[in-house]
């Protein structure tokens, strides 16, 4: 018998649940204690802020929200090694990366309470907006690295889906396209085990989401999505590859989604509680505290005024968000066209006549 074609998927983990290396040939993002500390402080803040917007969402003062708990680490740590002139092509979840990328938590707010305004980043404008639509942001990241490529820039795109995500035919031209022209395009999988309530193994037959990008002739890793240094590592080593002109990398980030899909959505109609509990043993914000405490970065007084500096924080951008002007009725045709059509015209005539004005 002849074999075509043989290949192995490495599993990158260098913290355990319990906050101990598993390894011992530690990266420089992991010896580099006062960065990570600094990114638990923005896991925290992150968290903190999801907190709130649920508890706004509650209380009718924000429209449907899809909660980011349990993300904090691969969020932040994507966030956390892209440089300023990469592009960002992000899905609707990942609020610790668009943090790092200098996107405000009240345009969050703002994009969630049904304002358009919300994807107006005044900081990393030249990232993508929002992406409800499932994978499509993975062909507008392709495009940005085709035209990196093309201009001779070290640049990189990176493009985030879910699980799910990684099962549509988008996901699957960005990174055949990512092949064929090796582009610098980082394809991050966030796998948190569930596609809204279709369970990961309901949805593929693969044995990892990772190896999905063999398909295309890219490098491929799967990742401890809740160790933030692991994240850090796996983003370094794609990053590198990308912009020394080696082509594009699909990462898988193995995570899991603490909250339900969104707040429209309860997960304990598919969702066993069993699973939830035992995912709360893995979380990422206990195994990096244990492992700052450890090192002497980390103390519970230093969290307890870390919290209440974001509870205030938040609450300065959530009044930010309740204080700004509602939008005038038309203002829902100017995102629609650059130039718009005729009859989308007349029905901003409409709208303005059923007001009483012209």
């Amino acid at each position: 018998m002849t074999i075509a074609a043989k290949f192995e998927i490495e599993f990158l983990q260098y913290l355990g649940p319990d906050g101990k290396l598993v390894r011992d040939d530690l990266p420089e993002a992991g010896r580099d204690t006062q960065r990570l500390r600094e990114l638990f402080k923005q896991m925290l803040f992150v968290r903190t802020f999801d907190t709130k917007a649920i508890a706004l969402q509650r209380t009718g003062k924000l429209g449907t929200y899809a909660s980011c708990l349990g993300h904090e680490a691969t969020h932040v740590g994507i966030g956390a090694s892209m440089k300023p002139e990469d592009v960002f092509a992000p899905s609707y979840r990942e609020y610790g990366a668009q943090f790092m990328r200098g996107v405000q938590p009240r345009d969050v707010l703002m994009y969630w309470g049904g304002d358009e305004r919300g994807n107006d980043f005044k900081i990393a404008r030249h990232d993508f907006a929002w992406s409800v639509p499932i994978s499509t942001q993975c062909l507008h990241a392709a495009g940005a690295a085709l035209a990196f490529k093309l201009r001779g820039q070290p640049h990189l795109a990176v493009a985030t889906c879910g699980d799910g995500g990684s099962s549509k035919t988008d996901f699957y031209a960005a990174l055949n396209s990512a092949g064929a022209y090796e582009l610098p395009l980082i394809l991050c999988v966030v796998n948190n085990g569930w596609a809204i309530s279709v369970p990961r193994k309901a949805q593929t037959g693969a044995q990892t989401l990772a190896q999905k990008g063999l398909a295309g002739g890219l490098h491929c890793l799967q990742v401890d999505g809740n160790d933030l240094i692991a994240v850090l590592e796996a983003m370094r080593r794609a990053g590198e590859r990308a912009r020394k002109g080696q082509g594009g990398t699909v990462l898988e980030f193995v995570t899991y989604r603490l909250s339900d899909h969104t707040t429209a959505d309860d997960a304990r109609r598919y969702r066993d509680d069993a699973e939830v509990k035992a995912a709360w043993e893995r979380e990422p914000m206990t195994r990096l505290r244990t492992w700052l405490t450890a090192q002497g970065a980390w103390s519970e007084a230093e969290e307890a005024a870390w919290k209440e500096e974001c509870g205030a924080r938040v609450d300065e951008e959530v009044n930010a968000y309740l204080n700004t002007p509602v939008q005038p009725v038309e203002a829902m045709f100017d995102y629609l066209y650059a130039d718009p059509p005729p009859e989308l015209l007349a029905q901003r005539a409409a709208a303005l006549a059923a007001e009483g004005r012209s």
